[in-house]
């Protein structure tokens, strides 16, 4: 009886123990399956997964027309994690000749202990599948031998990724700019509006199955964001005209460099901004420093005699002079212990202020310029925008060089007065031209028409600021004596457009040369507006350093011409009827008009 109770209180205490096991192998599975389930998913998706960058497409350029300029295209690259490659040689001997490689310049990148290598960078979609089925196919009769698993290549992971392509290719490279290998802009409209074009990079995870991404198992864990897409003011055709005319100029002339602006004086937006020489930008090796910098508005020089017309809207704006004062114009004249002449020699004349804009008279000018003064003048320089930056929207843009009065030495008022001893940028000298042209009130260049978002909608750029300057009379008197500049008796006959009426000024400034602290060469320029009576457009041409010929108006009159008559024809401006309003040249010339007058009179 006693053994049957020591049985039965044994077979009670192991079913005891047995419930209590369960119990705890319950409790344990309850645990895993709902307490801890979200940590150990968690920890199969660490370790069977793996997450990469997913890149966002920068925003498109677009002419004002919607042409596109600079835009995005879907490509790939190839990283590798090189723990996981396991045979390196044998993975460079699969893959390399699909990239273009030798084995002997993809092993070593696929050699090491590196967990993340890029070895392709921008390839197509294609390619990428050429190199995942080359390594499945390897894979697939390693795994029959018997080294199996330990020989298989693994560690190829594809990024998705994006090349800019720019269809128009040297067209616009130095105003659009490129790209760095980070994707960030390096240069032109790429750099100044990266903040818009740039767009935010996402994530993606895909399953890692032995160290290769598995087909299908992609899945985005942050959205990328698209760039924004902006809208120049740019007009390809116009500056396909622009682009060829400075090419040719400056190639012809064996120049140093050069750039054309067509600006609406009335708005300030920039139709066409061609520099030369310029670059291709899908071939690397013509791409250099120099190059990438955008002349227009980052090479200083000084203006020369298109610098002329601020000292005489000054003097006309204060009342010290008339179209029609008469100054006795010598060749050359003596201020402050140094001689300055005119471009040629010639006797002593007696000009209008007309006629001193006319022939481009340094030492006419400088007695205009003694009229006003060092601080009026200087106001006034300021006033049309030397010394800073017109904000135009273009990179690495530079204010000029305009230094205050009290620095300014005996003979910096006579030098200043003919446009040289300042400095500037082809778009602040192009804005100047504009001021007179838009009735005396200067706008802002600018080269941005708006922006347009992920869904296509389109927001227009702010206006851009104005503050007048002169008077509408004094720019409509400038207006008609810059006429003159462009007839035979002028020196840029060579930019006159028959049936339109032409206003503009010609430049041939000493070229200050930073190597040797010296001047040396030229700058030759010719800035111009029409029609000069109700100007639609103004268009501003510099070549800088021009070899043998460096004469403004030879040189730069007729790439003016050559631009400025596709843009009125183009844009169908129609010739002006209406006869001139012309001022007399020289005292003869005014006595004999007057002596007319007063015969009709009589």
């Amino acid at each position: 009886m006693n053994q049957q109770l020591l049985v039965q209180d044994r077979i009670r205490k192991i079913v005891a123990i047995a419930i209590v096991i369960f119990l705890l192998f319950g409790l344990r599975l309850i645990e895993i399956q709902a307490i801890r389930a979200k940590g150990y998913v968690e920890k199969a998706d660490t370790e069977l997964s793996k997450s990469a960058t997913l890149l966002a497409p920068r925003g498109t350029i677009y002419d004002i027309n919607g042409v596109e300029l600079a835009r995005s295209i879907s490509a790939m690259n190839i990283a590798v994690d090189q723990t996981v490659v396991n045979d390196p040689i044998a993975a460079a001997l699969v893959v390399a000749p699909i990239l273009g490689m030798t084995p002997a310049q993809l092993a070593p990148q696929l050699t090491g202990d590196r967990r993340y290598v890029l070895i392709a960078k921008d390839i197509t979609p294609e390619k990428w599948r050429q190199v995942y089925e080359a390594i499945g196919a390897y894979n697939s009769e390693v795994l029959k031998t018997k080294e199996g698993i330990s020989k298989r290549i693994g560690g190829f992971v594809p990024e998705r990724s994006y090349i800019r392509d720019y269809p128009s290719g040297k067209l616009t490279s130095s105003l659009v700019g490129i790209i760095n290998d980070q994707g960030f802009g390096a240069s032109g409209i790429e750099s100044s509006l990266n903040g818009l074009l740039a767009g935010v990079n996402g994530k993606y995870v895909y399953a890692n199955g032995r160290g290769n991404i598995i087909p299908g198992s992609e899945r985005v864990s942050v959205e990328a964001k698209s760039g924004t897409s902006v809208r120049l003011t740019i007009d390809r055709d116009v500056q396909w005209v622009a682009q060829n005319a400075i090419s040719q100029a400056v190639s012809a002339s064996r120049a140093q460099s050069g750039t054309v602006i067509v600006m609406d004086p009335k708005t300030g937006a920039i139709l066409a901004q061609a520099s030369a020489p310029t670059f291709d930008p899908s071939i690397s090796s013509s791409i250099t420093l120099e190059k990438l910098k955008n002349p227009a508005v980052q090479e200083v020089y000084e203006p020369g005699s298109t610098g002329k017309v601020i000292t005489v809207a000054a003097a006309l704006q204060e009342g010290l002079v008339t179209p029609e004062s008469v100054f006795t114009i010598p060749y050359k004249m003596k201020v402050a212990d140094q001689y300055f002449h005119d471009h040629e020699k010639h006797p002593t004349q007696r000009l209008t202020t007309a006629g001193v804009l006319a022939v481009s008279s340094n030492t006419g000018s400088i007695q205009i310029g003694q009229k006003l003064g060092k601080d009026v003048l200087y106001d006034y320089l300021r006033k049309f925008g030397i010394g800073e930056s017109t904000n135009s929207k273009l990179p690495g843009e530079s204010a000029g060089i305009l230094h205050p009065v009290k620095n300014w030495s005996g003979t910096s008022l006579p030098t200043i007065a003919f446009g040289q001893g300042y400095s500037l940028t082809a778009m602040q000298a192009t804005s100047v031209f504009a001021t007179i042209a838009n009735d005396g009130v200067r706008v802002s260049p600018s080269i941005l028409a708006g922006v347009v978002d992920e869904s296509g909608k389109y927001t227009p750029a702010k206006p851009n600021n104005s503050v007048r300057v002169l008077s509408s009379q004094t720019a409509t008197d400038m207006r008609a004596m810059m006429e003159s500049v462009v007839s035979s008796n002028g020196t840029a006959p060579s930019a006159a457009i028959s049936g339109y009426r032409i206003a503009g000024k010609t430049g041939t400034a000493n070229r200050f040369n930073s190597a040797c602290k010296c001047y040396s060469g030229y700058t030759a320029s010719f800035i111009g507006f029409a029609p000069a009576d109700a100007p639609k457009y103004v268009i501003s041409v510099t070549i800088q350093d021009p070899k043998g010929m460096h004469w403004g108006g030879a040189l730069a009159g007729p790439v003016f011409k050559k631009v400025m008559s596709f843009v009125l024809q183009s844009e169908r401006i129609q010739p002006t009827i209406a006869p001139k309003t012309t001022f007399t040249l020289t005292e003869a010339a005014l006595k004999s008009s007057k002596s007319k007058n007063d015969k009709a009179g009589a």
